[in-house]
């Protein structure tokens, strides 16, 4: 049985977290936020709103995201909001669920990093501190958890490309304590990398990504590690993640996180002419 007052509380920090980074505006039952970051953000289902979301709500939420030249994308905890994932189907989204994960302070299993490879914290003024991301940009271009043979040459290709805005606009959550990265190392540089975002007595581990030349050697688990450590020394009780597949999903319940819900997300069809969905960067 799902533990409502977690999600609640789930869902207000999911509420609470991209404030800093957004203007938002409560459009019928949602609220849009609308960017101020290098990077595009979506709608929630407005905290306190109880009642049946109508794909009519969504058909015109999506129309405000045009005008306003937001991407097209909703995210929502499906137990708080179960309405959603129909109605957005029926207004024309391709609805996605992942599992919804929490960690106890008790179940907590650490998983050490495997010879050669170094686990530590990047602070914003990280010498490796792009080359870091980028792994992200590569691990998540090519998605799964199977092995491929992309490694350190797509990261530094990625490390090159990416927009200075963006560096920048990272540095600056890190520095702020908005966003707390780790990263995996080799002699060839980073290999995995993530992060986690407090606020208050709660935080989201978000975009763990490992180069597909490293998988399946326990590294990504050796990140969230040490990202879930620095989550408890800072007090903070409230741990979780969305899995991004049941696969996924059972790396980190090695470490101890348990499902407690369903994640949902909604974007255009792929080939649609709308605004496409893009990941949260953290």
């Amino acid at each position: 049985m799902a533990d409502s007052r977690l999600l609640r509380s789930i869902d207000e920090y999911l509420d609470a977290v991209p404030r800093p980074a957004t203007d938002p505006e409560d459009i019928g039952p949602f609220t849009l936020f609308r960017s101020l970051a290098p990077w595009p953000y979506y709608a929630r289902p407005r905290i306190g709103f109880e009642g049946r979301i109508d794909p009519g709500d969504v058909r015109d939420l999506r129309a405000a995201q045009r005008e306003r030249g937001t991407a097209e994308t909703i995210e929502w905890i499906h137990e708080v909001a179960p309405s959603l994932a129909g109605s957005a189907s029926a207004a024309g989204l391709h609805v996605v669920a992942y599992p919804l994960m929490a960690l106890a302070a008790a179940d907590f299993a650490p998983v050490q990093p495997p010879d050669g490879v170094e686990v530590r914290l990047l602070g914003h003024d990280d010498e490796a501190f792009d080359a870091t991301h980028a792994v992200a940009d590569v691990g998540f271009r090519f998605g799964g958890t199977a092995v491929g043979s992309q490694g350190p040459n797509e990261r530094d290709a990625a490390a090159q490309s990416a927009l200075p805005a963006i560096s920048e606009f990272r540095r600056l959550r890190a520095r702020e304590g908005w966003t707390v990265s780790a990263g995996a190392f080799t002699a060839d540089g980073p290999i995995s990398v993530g992060s986690h975002q407090p606020l208050g007595g709660a935080t989201e581990i978000v975009g763990v990504a490992t180069l597909p030349s490293w998988r399946r050697r326990g590294i990504g688990a050796a990140v969230t590690t040490m990202l879930v450590a620095d989550a408890l020394v800072r007090g903070i009780e409230t741990i979780f993640l969305s899995a991004g597949s049941e696969d996924v999903a059972r790396v980190y319940a090695r470490l101890g996180f348990r499902r407690v819900g369903t994640a949902g997300a909604a974007e255009p069809p792929p080939n649609s002419e709308a605004s496409p969905a893009t990941e949260q960067a953290a």
